[in-house]
């Protein structure tokens, strides 16, 4: 059972410097509720990937701390950051980065093996994983071979088999095409997990996240509902972001309400 009164990710006061002393995150408080959809939003080189680095431990090292569902992100502690590596999955921009096996079942097998799963957990696992990205009949095939969109589907899968309680997702509806984005969408919105959604493309936060966060030069500037920031004209234009010429945020919000 999931405790509500836990935030599924608490940053706090987190800074960070690149080696050359460039200045990525200076003071990043951010506190995520579980099972919230949350887009993070922000120009290019405002840190967001940075911060996502720090939220599994690949980064670490500035000052502040990061909890995942109470667990402090201790990268010393090798124990702790598997731990936390189950808990947050991150799906990278390109496919290619995290499809290396002959089979996607396999593929969507490997993260639960080398964390020990076998057998019949490790079977259920990948069914599970396949079923809940709609590609259980592309188990056997070279993940090379399949289309972009479907590439991206089972990079999904193989983070989800490891069950994580936060599913981060880089830019997932870059370089897909209409019918691809909508499915994907449609998978996001039914997957019973906490996600954090980075993204340029502010119509998919609007449709998938009702709360978005705006990083820039490394500090959060603006925290609220999706509809509301994208629709503030001089908020969205001090931090170069922009909508597609004609999209009216308000009444997209509109029409997707039951």
């Amino acid at each position: 059972m999931i405790d509500v009164a836990t935030p599924a990710l608490k940053v706090s006061r987190l800074h960070y410097a690149y080696p050359d002393g460039r200045a990525a995150l200076r003071g990043v408080d951010l506190t995520i509720a579980p099972g919230e959809r949350v887009a993070l939003l922000g120009p290019n080189g405002a840190g967001k990937t940075t911060l996502v680095l720090h939220l599994n431990g690949i980064l670490h090292g500035g000052g502040g701390t990061v909890e995942v569902s109470g667990l402090p992100v201790t990268p010393a502690d090798r124990a702790a950051i598997a731990e936390i590596r189950r808990r947050v999955g991150i799906v990278f921009q390109d496919p290619d980065d995290q499809l290396f096996m002959p089979t996607v079942a396999e593929d969507v097998a490997f993260g639960p093996a080398n964390a020990g799963v076998r057998g019949q957990e490790l079977d259920d696992r990948v069914d599970e994983a396949l079923a809940a990205v709609g590609m259980s009949e592309h188990r056997d095939h070279v993940p090379h071979h399949l289309s972009f969109g479907q590439r991206r589907r089972v990079a999904v899968a193989t983070v989800l088999a490891m069950r994580p309680e936060i599913l981060v997702l880089d830019e997932p509806s870059s370089n897909l095409d209409p019918a691809s984005r909508r499915e994907l969408a449609e998978i996001l919105e039914s997957l019973p997990v906490t996600v954090l959604m980075v993204t340029h493309d502010l119509p998919y936060a609007l449709e998938l996240c009702p709360r978005s966060v705006i990083l820039d030069t490394g500090r959060i500037v603006a925290d609220g509902d999706t509809a509301a920031l994208l629709s503030d004209r001089e908020l969205m234009r001090g931090h170069r972001l922009e909508l597609p010429f004609g999209f009216d945020p308000v009444a997209a919000a509109a029409s997707r309400r039951p």
